[in-house]
């Protein structure tokens, strides 16, 4: 039996359409104005070589909890850095700019943001989970692998879910990596002239992807009875 998309993964795949046609649009302007794209782009990574890897790395920890393309730092982190620090650093530093992102981004959904957020979700007419202890982790999965939503909206809803942190963790970080290391080898070795280390990391990524669907039909086909769905209730 196939996956259909629900109506908000609709709504989601139409919106990322939309920012890729205004991107594919705004290129195709500076290029019909005689912009030199490569030279910019070069100059884009040498600035980020000049700030280091220091503020490279701790903007990746906060900037991604506030609205910041992810994608932004997962495709520089190795082109920029590989040849300076060396790869195995770079994911090192990006490993535990992750964790640090992750963590504020729960922080912020449950505590700091959490009367803000249950006022914008209870206005929009949504609901969410009140998620069993015996389901905890099956929903955290299930969350996360869902295509649509970006990673940091599925951290606030995993948030203000009450999610415990050791689980929201234990499923979100690696979720997070497994795609951001192989983007990252992928950056670092089509910089040096690696092809054939690239290509591996391209079959990589689509073995994770055909991963990611087969969990995702699996999870489709088998209930989650004790996930108990309420209205939302603002904090007094």
């Amino acid at each position: 039996m196939s996956e259909k998309p629900s109506s908000a993964q609709k709504r989601a795949l139409l919106i990322k359409l939309a920012i890729a046609a205004i991107a594919l649009l705004a290129v195709a302007a500076l290029l019909l104005r005689g912009v030199d794209l490569r030279a910019a782009l070069a100059g884009l990574l040498n600035w980020l070589r000049q700030i280091g890897p220091e503020a490279f790395f701790a903007a990746n920890a906060v900037l991604p909890a506030f609205g910041v393309p992810a994608s932004a730092f997962t495709l520089t982190a190795g082109p920029v850095f590989g040849p300076q620090i060396g790869l195995g650093m770079v994911l090192v530093y990006f490993g535990a700019s992750v964790a640090i992102n992750l963590a504020l981004t729960y922080w912020l959904a449950r505590y700091a943001f959490r009367p803000i957020l249950n006022s914008i979700v209870a206005r929009l007419g949504y609901k969410l989970p009140a998620v069993s202890k015996a389901n905890q982790l099956n929903v955290a999965l299930v969350v996360r692998i869902t295509p649509g939503p970006p990673f940091v909206l599925q951290g606030y809803l995993l948030g203000l879910a009450e999610l415990p942190f050791k689980i929201y963790m234990l499923v979100s970080w690696p979720v997070a990596m497994v795609y951001a290391v192989a983007v990252i080898v992928f950056g670092d070795a089509l910089m040096q002239g690696k092809f054939k280390v690239a290509i591996v990391a391209l079959i990589a990524l689509g073995v994770v992807g055909v991963g990611v669907k087969l969990l995702r039909l699996r999870y489709a086909k088998k209930p989650l009875g004790t996930v108990e769905v309420e209205p939302v209730q603002e904090s007094k």
